[in-house]
């Protein structure tokens, strides 16, 4: 299989926002369930984007209305030619179901059991196991000839002289590579996603880049793969470079199988859904961030904006991605809308 150069991140972003409870009387009530907004519980037999949805213009009704409608007889067909990793959560069930029901427009699923830590000189453990679900393998892995779970293997309660005595020593590295190696094969794992730049210093890299180095070709060498978390190039809401740079890019991306670039969530689609149906507010295009956003009033509160993906976000994003030539990586599977899956 090829390797992944990139996986570009799909930011679902909203803004939080809390429920509003007010009393109503029985009239209230009763004009209030008259104007309730229907969502559909059937599946479509066309995918969103033969179905109009794909727009600049939405209306917070057709969303409601939609957005649970996927079209189940493309649920494995892909439309996008890259890479596409989606990581699976214990927190959210729901993203299990998704894993299982389009897996083939995934080719790499990343569930986050693991995490590895180091009880002294030479001494790993792999803790998260509990988690692991074979049976779910199992059924995800027919769904789609190749595809590759990746489970995330986080390196937790590490201190600076946990990392140090280990950089420092090629047993110690030898000792941690083939305790990962260990574990994969033991649980039918296709190779990592590791999570670890983020838990250092700038300054300390030369020696995460050396010790990433020998356990990505201990890795390869068990035929498994390896793929590294990487923060954005910028720190958000600053036009400070972040902690991961293009040298080191050039120092790894020859020996990695790529790079998932992540950032992170914030509300759920159920707080989405639900803010749409209370407040049927206008969905305005911001053809800047290519984005829709909304305005509400609460009752109490004052005004608020939020910010969520839509299809024609996601859209303008996937689009983006074949220009460059990247894959995806999806966070979460689970907590967007439904529908959103007919375009991968």
């Amino acid at each position: 299989m090829p390797a992944m150069k990139a996986l570009l991140s799909t930011l679902w972003l909203a803004l939080a926002c809390g429920s509003v409870h007010t009393t109503l009387s029985k009239s209230d009530a009763k004009k209030a369930a008259s104007k309730t907004l229907l969502e559909k519980t059937q599946l479509a037999d066309k995918p969103v984007q033969d179905r109009g949805l794909v727009v600049t213009n939405p209306r917070a009704e057709d969303v409601v209305l939609e957005h649970r409608s996927y079209c189940a007889a493309k649920a494995r067909e892909r439309h996008v030619a890259g890479d596409v990793l989606g990581y699976v959560t214990p927190w959210n069930s729901h993203g299990y179901d998704i894993a299982k029901v389009f897996g083939g427009k995934f080719t790499h699923i990343s569930p986050v059991w693991l995490q590895i830590k180091r009880h002294g000189r030479e001494l790993f453990e792999v803790t998260g196991l509990h988690d692991v679900d074979q049976g779910w393998m199992r059924t995800v892995r027919k769904q789609a000839k190749g595809l590759r779970i990746v489970p995330r293997l986080l390196f937790e309660g590490w201190s600076h002289e946990d990392f140090r005595s280990v950089w420092d020593s090629e047993d110690e590295i030898e000792e941690l590579s083939k305790t990962m190696v260990q574990v994969a094969k033991s649980q039918h794992f296709d190779g990592f996603v590791v999570e670890v730049w983020g838990q250092l210093p700038g300054q300390e890299h030369i020696g995460l880049i050396h010790m990433l180095t020998h356990m990505t070709e201990a890795l390869h060498q068990a035929r498994l793969l390896a793929i590294l978390v990487i923060p954005p190039a910028v720190i958000p809401g600053t036009d400070q470079l972040g902690t991961f740079t293009v040298k080191q890019w050039e120092q790894l991306a020859p020996m990695l199988d790529g790079f998932s670039l992540m950032t992170y969530d914030y509300p759920t689609a159920q707080q989405y859904i639900q803010t749409l149906k209370e407040h049927r507010p206008q969905m305005v295009w911001d053809s800047q961030a290519a984005e829709h956003y909304f305005e509400y009033k609460k009752s109490r509160g004052g005004r608020h904006v939020m910010f969520y993906p839509t299809l024609k976000s996601l859209q303008v994003r996937l689009e983006l991605a074949r220009e460059l030539g990247v894959g995806l990586s999806i966070w979460e599977l689970g907590q967007g809308l439904d529908y959103f899956y007919d375009l991968l």
